[in-house]
C-alpha cells in the first residue's frame, strides 16, 4: 500500500523553530515528525510513501539518510514552486501509477493514533472517491456533512463564509479536518483537469455535487495538529 506524506509547507506558525528547519524536522520527545508518520504508516500496512519538500528539502533529505527507514520512501521535489496538497498530489501522479488499493494521504504535522485499519475498512465498504478523518473539535474552518456522513459543505465561522455542495434542505452537520484522507486510485485522473496549484479541500468539495466524499469520524483518539508552538507540549504529553 502506498501513501503520501506532505511535507512543503513553510511551517510559518511554527515562527522561530521554522526558521532553521523545516517542520517535518521537529522533534517531539526525541522523534522527528517526518519519522514518527513513517513508522505510524509502517504500522497500518504502508510500504512505500512519497514526500514532497519544499523548505529546507536538502534538510529533510539527509534526515531520511540518516535515520533508519521503516519503509520505502521517495521524495517529489517543490524546491522551485509551493503548489498546495492538491497540486502536491498531482505532481506526484507517476508514483501511484497502476495502483489499485486505496492511497493514504497525511500531513507531516498531525500526530495521531488513529486507526487506520478501520479507516480503509469503511472505505472499502462506502466506496467513495475520498474518505476524510474527522473530529468534534474547535477551529474557524469546517466541513459539512450530512446525516449519512457525505460531504456536503465548507463553514470558515470567522468569516461567515458557507459553501454549500450538496443535502440542499438538510441539517449539516459540522466536523473539523484531521489531516488524513484516503483516496480511490481513479481520483488521480481527475487532477489533469486542475491546475497545477490548488487545494484538495477546494476539489473534495467540487466532486461531492456529484461524488461520494465520506467522513469518517474518530472521536477518542489521540490527535495533536504540531504545527503551532502551543500544541508541542500537548504532543510531547500525548506521544512518547
Amino acid at each position: 500500500m502506498k501513501a503520501m506524506l506532505f511535507s512543503a509547507g513553510l511551517g510559518t506558525r511554527l515562527k522561530e523553530i521554522t526558521r532553521e528547519i523545516p517542520k517535518a524536522l521537529v522533534e517531539i520527545n526525541g522523534q522527528t515528525l517526518l519519522q514518527r508518520n513513517l513508522n505510524y504508516l509502517a504500522q497500518w500496512g504502508v510500504d512505500e510513501v512519497i514526500i514532497n519538500v519544499h523548505h529546507f528539502a536538502d534538510k529533510i533529505e539527509a534526515h531520511l539518510n540518516e535515520i533508519e527507514l521503516p519503509i520505502k520512501t521517495s521524495i517529489s521535489d517543490e524546491r522551485l514552486t509551493l503548489l498546495e496538497t492538491g497540486g502536491g498530489l498531482k505532481k506526484a501522479t507517476h508514483f501511484f501509477s497502476g495502483e489499485t488499493q486505496p492511497i493514504i494521504l497525511m500531513n507531516v504535522d498531525i500526530l495521531t493514533n488513529l486507526k487506520l485499519k478501520d479507516m480503509l475498512m469503511m472505505h472499502a465498504v462506502k466506496d467513495p472517491l475520498a474518505t476524510l478523518a474527522v473530529l468534534h473539535r474547535d477551529t474557524s474552518r469546517y466541513l459539512l456533512f450530512d446525516e449519512k456522513m457525505k460531504l456536503s459543505g465548507w463553514e470558515n465561522t470567522a468569516t461567515g463564509e458557507v459553501k454549500q455542495t450538496r443535502g440542499f434542505g438538510n441539517i449539516l452537520v459540522p466536523y473539523a479536518f484531521s489531516g488524513v484522507h484516503i483516496i480511490s486510485p481513479q481520483l488521480l485522473n481527475m487532477l489533469q483537469e486542475w491546475p497545477d496549484k490548488f487545494s484538495l479541500t477546494d476539489l473534495y468539495l467540487e466532486l461531492s455535487e456529484d461524488h461520494k466524499i465520506m467522513g469518517f469520524l474518530h472521536d477518542g483518539d489521540k490527535w495533536v495538529d504540531v504545527g503551532k508552538p502551543e500544541s508541542m507540549e500537548v504532543a510531547e504529553n500525548l506521544f512518547n
